[in-house]
């Protein structure tokens, strides 16, 4: 039986991870503090103490009245009321009907508020530093702090909660796969309930379990769940089996800004020319490698898959309990994904794409008459590449997925590690981690006369094609907003390491917090960033499925690489003229 994944539980966000506004937020809170005991004629200010509280109550999640705001002055009721009325009069506080009846209201801060305290913050901090003098901040937090700010800066504000509340019976019910970005939501419910006005209901599984949650869900009459999160390569078999509902027929997709998105993220989520998907988390999966490791044996970062064996081989020591790489080498799923990334390693993907530039073309595979290309001279290298991996990897090697790889990559017993970034944190947000600080993020380095490629993995959040109508406009909404910049960046600020969107990694606080995000941003830029290897066709499953049984034979040494090949083509075909 396959685990969910809580990452939360057993990885606790690092104090590096809180927002430097909350941080602003709690001086300011104790300096109000300090400043009242110590001196008696200084009277509460209660504009800011409840501009504070109001605040507070935002970006943490939890609900503020009227009756708290003004317990928060610490003034008297009367006068309390009329410093309230006159921020709700400057346009400074929201008011959110909490019942039907309209009587009883949430108080929110507007979207002026947010802004001139991001604008505030940033001034008090130049003031602090300029005054007080301290260790100088990275020139791209300067540029945001002390420079243009805010607008000039581009950096996105946080969240801010729907003019309406979403009404929908028993709340917003989401499916979603058990990873630490998901897990990140999850521990931002209270907040992202307060944005949208309602309950959210988040249910995970494992990847195998997800997908076939999402399938049984779509032989319902009425879909359990409002969104589901889909794994890239089922977009074309759950568009076909109409598990997703086309999102152009319930909404206007502008409203996404779909120039925004990471190309290659936004593209995956389309089907016959359909988006299908928004994109949630967007995570290639790259290469990890222990730079201060490559410095001491006075290797360069490998860009080659002949400089990758060659540094694997150099920091290989199994006397020292350290291997030279660590893969997805576990029979099926795992291995299979392995394995189309290895031949896209070589300059094929798995199906015949018609090249373009910058890679292969996807947009006509609904169109069907495509076959497999697993026998093949690049496959054969493919293969020998891997057979050749094995030497320099983990004793356990052929039981290594998803997580086995990274984690003790993270605990500092292996060299490099292929990984998707959402694992990242497993040693980015550890300082105990030997590889904390000091892992460098390269694409996948390529055979020979192929390109270098960065393959998307990740998941988008979907409608159910099987959802009640009257739950639709709801869902978009909640879609919406789970898929917004300023989402994305609060998953960023909490511990994720995925990102969907430009304006997202062109963030200056996101760029402060991992390398890993201008990497990621620079190869898309170099259209290494792409998702053919993994074109989402509905018999992309099985014929990942297949690749991992026959490769994993080959691997144990009951078949020879070229018998793997002809055996996983043989299949392959027959699967596809099956279904075509």
């Amino acid at each position: 039986m396959n685990a969910v994944v809580r990452y939360s539980q057993a990885n606790p966000v690092s104090p590096q991870a809180q927002t430097e506004t909350l941080e602003m937020l709690s001086f300011l809170d104790v300096f109000n503090d300090e400043l009242e005991d110590a001196l008696g004629l200084v009277l509460p200010n209660a504009h800011l103490r409840m501009v504070l509280h109001l605040l507070h109550g935002n970006f943490e999640g939890k609900i503020v009245t009227a009756s708290s705001l003004i317990g928060a002055s610490r003034v008297p009721y009367a006068t309390a009321n009329r410093r309230m009325k006159e921020m709700v009069d400057e346009g400074l506080i929201e008011l959110r009907p909490r019942t039907r009846t309209g009587k009883s209201f949430s108080m929110h801060p507007s979207e002026t508020l947010l802004a001139q305290w991001m604008q505030l913050s940033g001034r008090l901090r130049r003031i602090a530093s300029a005054e007080f003098g301290g260790q100088s901040e990275p020139e791209v937090t300067k540029d945001y702090y002390f420079g243009g700010s805010y607008a000039a800066a581009q950096s996105i504000p946080p969240l801010r909660v729907l003019p309406e509340p979403l009404k929908v019976a028993g709340g917003i019910r989401v499916l979603v796969h058990g990873d630490p970005t998901f897990m990140v939501m999850d521990n931002l419910k209270r907040q992202f309930e307060q944005v949208i006005g309602t309950n959210i209901s988040q249910r995970a599984f494992s990847i195998d379990r997800l997908r076939e949650e999402a399938l049984r869900n779509a032989q319902r009459d009425r879909s359990r769940y409002d969104i589901i999160a889909v794994d890239l390569p089922w977009i074309g078999e759950f568009a076909e089996k109409e598990v997703l509902m086309p999102l152009e027929q319930v909404m206007d997709l502008s409203r996404l800004d779909p120039a925004d998105f990471h190309t290659a993220g936004w593209k995956a989520g389309h089907w016959g020319g359909r988006a299908y998907g928004v994109p949630a988390q967007t995570t290639p999966e790259l290469l990890f490698y222990r730079r201060d490791m490559f410095a001491e044996a006075g290797l360069e970062p490998p860009a080659t898959t002949k400089d990758l064996l060659l540094a694997a081989k150099t920091l290989h020591d199994p006397r020292r309990g350290r291997s030279g790489i660590a893969w997805n080498a576990a029979r099926g799923t795992a291995l299979g994904h392995t394995v189309l990334m290895t031949l896209a390693d070589f300059g094929q993907p798995i199906l015949d794409l018609p090249r373009i530039a910058g890679g292969f073309d996807t947009d006509h595979l609904a169109e069907g008459n495509y076959h497999a290309t697993i026998d093949t001279d690049a496959g054969l290298q493919a293969a020998e590449f891997l057979m050749e991996l094995l030497n320099y990897s983990p004793p356990d090697i052929l039981s290594m997925s998803w997580y086995e790889r990274v984690r003790p990559y993270a605990g500092g017993s292996i060299a490099m590690a292929y990984g998707y970034t959402l694992l990242a944190p497993y040693f980015e947000l550890d300082e105990t981690s030997p590889a904390y600080g000091q892992t460098g993020y390269l694409p996948h380095p390529a055979g020979p006369g192929a390109s270098p490629v960065a393959p998307v993995g990740g998941y988008v959040m979907g409608i159910p094609a099987n959802l009640a109508p009257d739950r639709i406009p709801a869902a978009i909404e909640a879609l919406t907003v789970f898929t917004s910049p300023e989402a994305q960046k609060l998953y960023v600020q909490n511990g994720s390491r995925t990102n969907s969107r430009y304006s997202v990694s062109s963030d200056p606080e996101v760029r402060s917090i991992s390398p890993i995000f201008e990497a990621v941003d620079g190869m898309s830029w170099r259209d290494e960033l792409q998702f053919w290897p993994r074109p989402p066709v509905p018999e992309i499953c099985d014929i990942i499925q297949i690749c991992g049984e026959e490769f994993h034979d080959m691997l144990r040494g009951i078949a020879t690489p070229r018998v793997a090949l002809l055996q996983a083509q043989a299949r392959a075909d027959a699967l596809i003229r099956k279904t075509q």
